[in-house]
């Protein structure tokens, strides 16, 4: 993914048009209590924790030249060695739920070759989890996958649904009965997202970075889930449909009672004026994953922004908004909009999977939070089901081509000692959670 949290308003044309939206206001629930069995989670991804994912498809795309990232990834925030102190800072804050991903590169780091090592490794994590009464959301694919897979063409390759399949089966098996849910692959639709809005120079970065992958390597082609050339986007999206089901019929053949389901980036699309083009613009970026998910147990939703939909495109946001770090819109009402609109097209109950703002200013964090769980708040009391929310990040981590400058997590990390640091928002959110309760 190009990050999809800051890119997805910026370095493109918008509509000299304005749009006069209110600010954003949650009707107050007459009942503040969250549902009993409410999942209140931090995610994380472990190319962004870990470091040194050495055998990873963006590990090569990191160090080559040239390439769309800023830095490489290097030891992030050396969470393969420090897991421990990840669920105790979850724990600390008062969560009951952390969201991780087993990394596909260390578990089969050469075609065929499965390490015992690195699947005992998450099994831990798993349990470490239980023992601090976090329960396990895990996710099989978070954008990276080994470099091998990715150098056969990555997800165009015909044959890459069989071998999620089989990863996946490997992990669930080893894993059993500890994971609380599933997510096959995170945001497989995000480039269907950034394809209208990235202007031509980023796309040829991306396609020309996976070329000097492909000559690296001696091979025809190099694709990645997240850096694609636009021609690749077609493929790509018909080879991650069929990965989701394929790997969801793979883990609920080892785990029939285990939920699983996928997480989808989603803008909150508002319609304004005549002849909008919200619904065709919904119908591009989600349309087909929104029906694949009709078969799974939950929709995962990734929400960061709103976009307002004219007659002719995305219109610029209200003069005067509070904006994130890449001067994005910061808006609470855009989680319980793409929400509400998850549930209506697929009728599943909803994960919040990811959800949170970029911004080294911690207090915009901090006074975010309760306005948008208020609105989800506001969703749920009108019917729709969800199960439960977790926050980007727990820690401040790699944000893909971005390297470290965005800060999303409830707390900092050290780039030289990797000490866990909470920040003010940590306590906002922790409240929240321990009180399973709107103040």
């Amino acid at each position: 993914m190009i990050d999809r949290r800051s890119l997805l308003a910026a370095g493109v044309a918008l509509a000299a048009t304005s749009a006069a939206t209110p600010a954003f206001a949650a009707r107050k629930s007459a009942n503040p209590a969250f549902p009993k069995g409410f999942l209140w989670g931090a995610a994380t991804a472990p190319h962004q924790i870990e470091g040194n994912n050495t055998a990873a498809d963006l590990w090569l795309l990191e160090n080559l030249q040239p390439t769309i990232f800023a830095e490489p990834s290097g030891d992030a925030a050396n969470s393969l060695l420090l897991w421990e102190q990840d669920l105790d800072l979850a724990s600390d804050i008062g969560l009951n739920s952390y969201r991780f991903g087993v990394e596909w590169a260390r578990i089969e780091p050469e075609k065929g070759r499965f390490s015992q090592a690195m699947l005992a490794h998450y099994r831990r994590v798993a349990e470490g989890c239980r023992a601090r009464g976090l329960a396990p959301i895990v996710t099989f694919s978070h954008f990276t996958a080994p470099r091998w897979f990715s150098a056969q063409g990555g997800w165009t390759n015909p044959e890459s649904a069989e071998l999620f399949a089989r990863y996946c089966t490997r992990v669930a098996k080893e894993l059993g009965d500890l994971p609380h849910a599933a997510i096959t692959l995170n945001e497989p639709n995000i480039l269907l997202i950034l394809k209208p809005m990235l202007p031509p120079p980023v796309w040829d970065m991306q396609k020309r970075t996976n070329e000097a992958a492909a000559k690296h390597l001696g091979v025809e082609k190099f694709v990645c889930a997240n850096v694609a050339g636009i021609d690749d986007l077609p493929a790509l999206q018909k080879g991650l449909l069929a990965a989701h089901t394929a790997g969801r019929n793979a883990i609920k053949a080892v785990r029939p009672d285990l939920p699983v389901g996928v997480s989808l980036a989603m803008l909150d699309d508002q319609a304004v004026g005549r002849n909008s083009i919200r619904d065709s613009v919904r119908a591009e970026l989600y349309g087909a994953w929104l029906e694949l998910a009709k078969a799974d147990d939950f929709i995962g939703v990734q929400n960061y922004e709103r976009a307002i939909w004219g007659d002719k495109g995305r219109l610029p946001a209200p003069a005067g908004s509070a904006v994130n770090w890449s001067g994005a819109e910061v808006w609470p009402g855009s989680l319980a909009g793409a929400v509400r609109y998850a549930h209506a097209a697929t009728g599943r109950p909803v994960l919040v999977s990811e959800h949170g703002v970029g911004s080294d200013d911690d207090a915009v964090r901090a006074a975010f939070i309760p306005p948008a769980l208020a609105g989800l708040k506001a969703a749920m009391d009108d019917g729709v089901p969800v199960l439960g929310y977790c926050h980007w990040s727990l820690i401040d981590n790699f944000e893909w081509i971005f390297g470290y400058k965005p800060k999303f997590g409830l707390a900092t990390v050290d780039p030289i000692t990797f000490a866990r640091t909470p920040k003010p928002s940590a306590a906002v959110y922790g409240a929240i959670a321990k009180a399973n309760a709107l103040k």
